[in-house]
């Protein structure tokens, strides 16, 4: 999860003028992470540049370490970004349409998917309860850090009660979802698994595995991260996971390359190495290459569930950034929680297996994660000083979760779906402020019969 991809650069020697006398890695992950992001959402989300450094790259753990060395420049002409510090660390993101941003590689272009036209009308809000709702998850602090909301849906029943959007986005503005990406890989691992083609038992079908202990790990370990590998995620710049996510150009091949830490299904460990395997399992399961992937995904989930604008990245092998970066409007996101509120149905038509849904909430171990979503079933603090779930909201309650505070938020009791996306570094965007935002929507549903 990236709801706190810190890249907090704790560097060991004091920061100078002088980068070489700083870590090189590092350095590295703070270039790649601010060439793909701003190449992201300027050219998929049609963002201002400085808003996006503004708001995602400077606030950001100790960014502010590199201050003034950090610099990148963006060519609306040949559609690419590149970051570097003080000169050194160069790195470039290239985009294409409909495949998205790629770091060190130009991908593939994917334009020929159809796309409706714009649906720019907001719904608006007849209850009174949920309009003050809305101006719970947008209230924003005169002091950083930050909420920045940008955008809200709510669907109650299948349908949009109440949506809203911050200045410069719309129903249409594709959002990126950080790790709410898992949510999606897992929804298309799940149609390979009713489709036959994978089980949640069998090893992972990772050649260089067959033949040594990291033959235990399975599509099932994978999915609820308890794999094993020796990949840990801190967020510090220094780690394996960061390395793997903005300096390699083969994400999974990297990961795949990891010793086993622990007895695969024995240990929690939440990385994006174990997605990005998924990702490149699902590639190598549906013809090999980016366009496969991209014909699968529409097929198959997107245009049955009606989410449009979406882009899924890929990183240079063709291998979908199933871990982090997707982009989608508010509205398709809130759709993908429907599926899942719906049991894995849509229209009459079975996207996701029986008991697919029940599975990816389940508890995994002793912790609050599932299998691609987070469940409200632990007490406590989890993972990076936040506490597991929302303990105001019903004990059934999943949600889609991404750093910066994106969220897809289920709660089957009251058929209610929550998409929350925006550039949060405060906890008022985290989970504790939209435990306060759901118990709020809750109350204003029970007021008024939706």
């Amino acid at each position: 999860m990236r709801i706190t991809r810190v890249l907090s650069l704790a560097l060991i020697t004091p920061l100078c003028a002088c980068t070489y006398l700083l870590p090189a890695q590092p350095q590295q992950v703070a270039s790649g992470f601010t060439s793909h992001l701003i190449c992201s959402e300027t050219f998929v989300s049609g963002q201002d540049p400085a808003q996006i450094y503004a708001e995602r790259i400077a606030p950001t753990g100790n960014m502010w370490l590199l201050n003034g060395m950090l610099h990148y420049t963006v060519d609306h002409t040949r559609q690419q970004v590149e970051a570097d510090v003080a000169g050194r660390y160069r790195s470039t993101a290239y985009y294409r349409p409909g495949a998205g941003c790629t770091l060190g590689a130009q991908p593939p272009t994917l334009s020929d998917i159809e796309v409706p036209a714009s649906t720019d009308t907001i719904v608006p809000t007849a209850n009174p309860a949920l309009s003050k709702a809305l101006d719970l998850a947008f209230a924003e602090r005169a002091q950083p850090p930050h909420v920045w909301t940008h955008a809200v849906v709510i669907l109650k029943n299948g349908r949009i009660i109440a949506e809203r959007y911050a200045p410069g986005f719309g129903p249409d503005t594709p959002l990126l979802g950080f790790s709410a990406t898992k949510s999606v890989t897992n929804a298309l691992i799940g149609i390979l698994v009713r489709q036959g083609k994978l089980t949640l038992d069998q090893p992972a079908p990772i050649a260089q595995w067959q033949h040594d202990a990291r033959h235990a790990i399975t599509i099932n370990t994978l999915l609820r991260q308890t794999s094993g590998l020796d990949l840990p995620q801190t967020n510090s710049g220094f780690d394996a996971t960061s390395r793997m996510s903005f300096v390699e150009h083969d994400m999974a091949g990297f990961a795949a390359s990891r010793p086993l830490a622990y007895t695969p299904g024995s240990h929690w460990a939440y990385t994006d190495g174990n997605y990005l395997l998924l990702s490149r399992i699902l590639r190598d399961a549906v013809g090999g290459d980016a366009a496969a992937v991209r014909r699968f995904a529409e097929r198959e989930l997107f245009a049955p569930l009606g989410m449009y604008h979406v882009t899924l990245e890929f990183d240079a092998t063709g291998t979908p950034s199933g871990a982090a970066f997707m982009l989608a409007p508010a509205r398709a996101w809130a759709r993908l929680g429907q599926l899942y509120l719906d049991d894995g149905m849509v229209n009459g038509q079975r996207i996701l297996p029986t008991g697919w849904v029940q599975y990816s909430a389940s508890q995994t171990l002793d912790t609050g994660y599932g299998a691609g979503f987070w469940t409200n079933q632990a007490n406590g603090d989890g993972p990076w000083g936040l506490p597991w779930g929302f303990p105001d909201a019903p004990r059934n309650t999943f949600f889609a979760m991404g750093h910066m505070g994106q969220f897809v938020i289920v709660i089957p009791s009251e058929k209610l779906v929550i998409a929350r996306f925006g550039a949060s570094h405060h906890p008022d965007g985290l989970l504790p402020g939209m435990d306060k935002v759901i118990a709020t929507v809750i109350a204003a549903t029970h007021s008024t019969a939706q």
